[in-house]
């Protein structure tokens, strides 16, 4: 079994297209883990195989349901409370992007929240997905004194629904 290839199943099933395989999220983003067990042709112990290796632990499972942490484009409310954030997180996103986000801030595109690292390492992952990775650096506490929400999802990926341009530098 491909472990990253699964991941990468589990995650656009548990994020954006659960109804191609067949699945239903409740309005928190939770489906039984035997449905989706039976919609991927998985077994339990290759879905914890999956789970327990997937270094950005993307997803939890509670009470016999599995969800994805965060990053839905599909209408999920996965409850998080908002949370005093630390002065500075960052992004990662590749290095022809960041002239634009340095015009316009961070945008979330499809997606419920922009996802911000606490550490400069994680961003560079992120950011070297697609290319050669920049990370910038978002002043996260001067956002929240300005009454910006942030969100701590359970895999310790700080949300929020903007970040304007006021508070992205690069480098």
């Amino acid at each position: 079994m491909d472990v990253v290839k699964v991941s990468k199943r589990m995650s656009k099933v548990l994020r954006h297209q659960p109804e191609r395989a067949g699945l239903t999220l409740d309005p928190a983003g939770w489906v039984d883990v035997e449905d989706l067990l039976a919609a991927l042709r998985l077994t339990r112990d290759q879905l914890d195989q999956v789970v327990a290796e997937n270094n950005k632990k993307r997803f939890e499972i509670v009470d016999g349901r599995i969800r994805a942490s965060q990053g839905h484009s599909v209408d999920v409310d996965l409850g998080y409370e908002p949370a005093e954030p630390p002065t500075v997180l960052y992004h990662g996103t590749p290095i022809g992007n960041v002239a634009p986000i340095l015009e316009q801030g961070l945008l979330k595109g499809n997606r419920h929240h922009v996802h911000l690292s606490q550490d400069t390492g994680t961003a560079e992952q992120v950011g070297a997905r697609r290319g050669r990775p920049a990370v910038l650096t978002v002043h996260s506490g001067r956002m929240a004194a300005a009454g910006h929400v942030f969100y701590r999802s359970t895999n310790g990926v700080w949300l929020t629904e903007h970040v304007p341009a006021e508070f992205v530098t690069a480098g």
